[in-house]
């Protein structure tokens, strides 16, 4: 059971476009983020390789490549924003390798969101000619209600991206897969605000995933000592820190942290 963050940047990317701030010109490889994603790789209760992304933001293809993903069985979906869901088009070339769909899990809200920007995937049948895109199953996922996927239990938890609800996910390990290290684990980026509903669901955790935007106040996202704070009441065995801006350098952000807690960073793997 492995999780590779794939991205851990924010929407922006790290180096951001026309900035010359210390972090964007960093030589450090920890400092380079691609926009926020998450690849869980494991061995299913019937032996076959299984790959969960979480996300699917605009770097899919780069991330895939330089990450070695050669399959995507299943694609969960926080939310509907660009930086989380503009790599769908690139889901086309596992159906090639796979020959097979892929099942997406996400909220009404969100699925209408990508219904309608990829809607030359989603109404094929109305493309002017017939070409190369992927084939996928929607799900609708509602908040509490957990699915079984490859043995995982995974359960999608309410959270709040300012104004907006979005999903996280809880993962455990179904009685039929191995112990893991890091399950159970629980994904939540681009968050601001725990509905009192959620706490419950934040109980015994190996792994936490949370966002942690920059030093400054933000209308939709955690600052980085919010993130603490929400992380040491959840007091999960370790936290890892995603969705970060260019400011939040690598070595010098992680030097301040709790022993427990960590930045991510592009291509760190947990298992």
């Amino acid at each position: 059971m492995r999780l590779t963050f794939l991205g851990t940047g924010t929407s922006a990317g790290v180096p951001c476009i026309g900035c010359a701030c210390e972090v964007c010109r960093s030589i450090d490889p920890r400092d380079t983020r691609t926009r926020t994603s998450a690849a869980l790789r494991f061995t299913d209760t019937h032996g076959r390789e299984r790959t969960i992304l979480l996300d699917c933001g605009p770097d899919m293809r780069a991330q895939a490549l330089a990450n070695g993903l050669t399959r995507c069985d299943a694609v969960l979906f926080t939310h509907n924003h660009v930086d989380h869901t503009f790599g769908v088009d690139e889901l086309r070339r596992f159906n090639a390798v796979m020959r097979q769909p892929i099942d997406i899990y996400a909220e009404a809200h969100t699925l209408t969101f990508l219904r309608r920007v990829y809607a030359h995937i989603f109404d094929r049948d109305k493309n002017f000619q017939d070409s190369f895109v992927a084939t996928l199953t929607a799900h609708v996922i509602e908040p509490e209600a957990p699915i079984n996927l490859f043995g995982l239990r995974i359960t999608p938890l309410r959270f709040l991206h300012g104004k907006l609800p979005i999903a996280g996910f809880r993962l455990d390990a179904g009685s039929d897969l191995p112990a893991s290290r890091i399950l159970p684990l629980v994904y939540a980026t681009d968050v601001n605000g725990v509905p009192p509903e959620t706490w419950r669901h934040l109980t015994d955790l190996q792994t936490l995933v949370l966002g942690a935007l920059r030093h400054r106040k933000h209308p939709t996202h955690y600052t980085l000592d919010e993130a603490v704070d929400v992380a040491d009441r959840i007091a999960a065995e370790q936290t890892f820190f995603v969705h970060m801006s260019h400011e939040l350098g690598h070595a010098v952000t992680q030097a301040s942290l709790p022993e427990n807690m960590h930045l991510a960073h592009d291509g760190l793997v947990l298992g």
